[in-house]
């Protein structure tokens, strides 16, 4: 028998996965959920300047922190910083990251961890 025996040409079906968009945006709505139960007013960014160096997510009580949200089972956290960083345009920023079934967490800089410990939320501003 060939090694290289013919193999048939199709493809395992594949789980339907939502679209990354659709997703994201979710996310989004589910950070701005978040902020609202613990007390913030928030709406989501992206839809209302349709810039794409602007915050996921837009919090009056916290407007000079640049939000990034991701929604991923799988992320990349120094990509996400990065990108929050280079979107920011110099504010402080933050990572609010969270996977299915799991709770949030945000990831910042130590800067901004610092900042917040001294100054309270009155540290965020640079």
């Amino acid at each position: 028998m060939r090694q290289n025996a013919w193999k048939p040409n199709y493809k395992k079906p594949r789980k339907h996965s939502m679209n990354s968009r659709a997703k994201g945006a979710r996310g989004e709505r589910l950070w701005r959920d978040e902020l609202r139960a613990q007390g913030f007013t928030a709406r989501r960014g992206q839809q209302f300047s349709g810039s794409p160096d602007s915050p996921d997510v837009v919090c009056e009580e916290l407007k000079e922190l640049h939000q990034e949200v991701k929604f991923v089972q799988s992320l990349n956290l120094d990509k996400a910083c990065e990108q929050a960083e280079r979107d920011s345009r110099g504010k402080r920023w933050i990572v609010a990251h969270k996977k299915n079934n799991k709770a949030w967490k945000v990831t910042m800089s130590s800067d901004t961890f610092f900042a917040i410990l001294r100054d309270g939320i009155e540290g965020i501003k640079l």
